[in-house]
């Protein structure tokens, strides 16, 4: 997620007239007649995030990407988690409203609140030249968060019913295999290889709570440069219930250092590849103490968290492939999908999450 906006595209604009009526029969604007002026947060890869200025206030609005398939992109579910979690986390954007009429703007969306405050992504890390201390800050205050987030009580903020936690593990690993050789192009040998062991080293799960499946620097928002406090953990899309350390793995794959490898770096730019983040193995020995979670298996849960990003890129990969998106920055997602699966090889081979090359 981004602070920054670009202009709307024709391919991705709203129709503004039945917007604003929406709005307006919603209680959110006095006069459908007023001026709407409508822009696109940049970055991300999935679900479309609008920034609405109406009548001196701010809106967001969440779609899915067009021509998505439904399923993929529950708008109601992530409604629901936002509307239902105030009670118990308040660490997330208020929203207002959620329609499935396709007739107002040809999907369904709902609409939140504008949160203020500071995204951490890599451009903006850079821009700020932030301090070794101020590092060890921030990944204090990511990592308090974290472990405030799993400790929620779901089941009284009346989301049991959001997944089922019991068979999490072996339910995760067998659908993103699937997913994988459901979007396989290339004969990748270290496929065959990670898939297996995944298969055959799966812990029990270790817990069960709310789970993001997307915590890091660029999908939290902190509430000024002190980085003492968060105050907004954004896109909710994969949220759902299991064992919390599946979401510390895929936290990992995303936590890069410094160390790793360059071209791992340069497609997934990370702010924690600067000096004063800790690496993957003081992240979850401070993890482990914060939340009183003992973890045993770190390196099935990072390469399953690797593993999952490689299936990602390899679906964007098959997409551009046959054609269903000419999209150029896709032309060579191929290559990431095979780096992520050496590395998360050479994670099991040398039994160890950094300094693996």
């Amino acid at each position: 997620m981004s602070n920054s906006t670009v202009e709307v595209s024709k391919e991705e604009a709203l129709p503004k007239d039945k917007l604003k009526q929406y709005l307006h029969d919603c209680e959110l604007i006095l006069d459908p007649k007023s001026n709407l002026d409508i822009k696109r947060f940049s970055g991300g890869f999935s679900n479309l995030t609008y920034l609405l200025e109406i009548e001196n206030k701010e809106f967001v609005l969440r779609r899915p990407p067009f021509g998505a398939i439904k399923h993929g992109h529950d708008m109601s579910r992530e409604f629901k988690v936002l509307s239902n979690l105030y009670t118990e986390f308040t660490k997330i954007p208020k929203v207002y409203s959620f329609t499935d009429d396709e007739s107002v703007i040809g999907s369904s969306f709902y609409i939140m609140e504008k949160a203020n405050g500071i995204i951490l992504d890599y451009q903006e890390a850079k821009k700020r030249v932030i301090s070794p201390n101020e590092f060890k800050t921030i990944s204090n205050s990511w990592l308090d968060t974290y472990v405030d987030l799993h400790n929620v009580d779901y089941k009284k903020a009346g989301l049991s019913d959001l997944g089922k936690p019991e068979g999490y593990v072996e339910r995760q690993i067998s659908t993103w295999t699937k997913q994988y050789l459901k979007a396989q192009t290339d004969d990748l040998p270290e496929s065959t290889f990670v898939m297996k062991w995944l298969q055959d080293n799966q812990p029990k799960e270790s817990a069960s709570s709310l789970i993001h499946n997307d915590f890091k620097y660029d999908n939290v928002m902190f509430k000024d440069d002190s980085w003492t406090e968060i105050t907004t953990i954004l896109d909710w899309e994969m949220c759902t219930l299991g064992d919390p350390l599946m979401d510390l793995g895929t936290s990992l794959s995303y936590w890069l250092t410094d160390a790793d490898n360059d071209m791992l770096k340069k497609g997934l730019p990370s702010p924690t590849v600067f000096e004063g983040n800790p690496n993957r193995l003081e992240i979850v020995e401070q993890y482990s103490k914060k939340s009183g979670r003992p973890i045993n298996n770190l390196v099935f849960y990072y390469v399953y968290g690797l593993f999952k990003l490689a299936v990602i890129a390899q679906q964007i990969y098959y997409r551009y492939a046959k054609g269903y998106t000419t999209d150029k920055r896709f032309a060579y997602f191929n290559k990431h999908t095979q780096l992520l699966l050496v590395i998360a090889k050479q994670a099991i081979q040398k039994n160890r999450i950094d300094h693996l090359f």
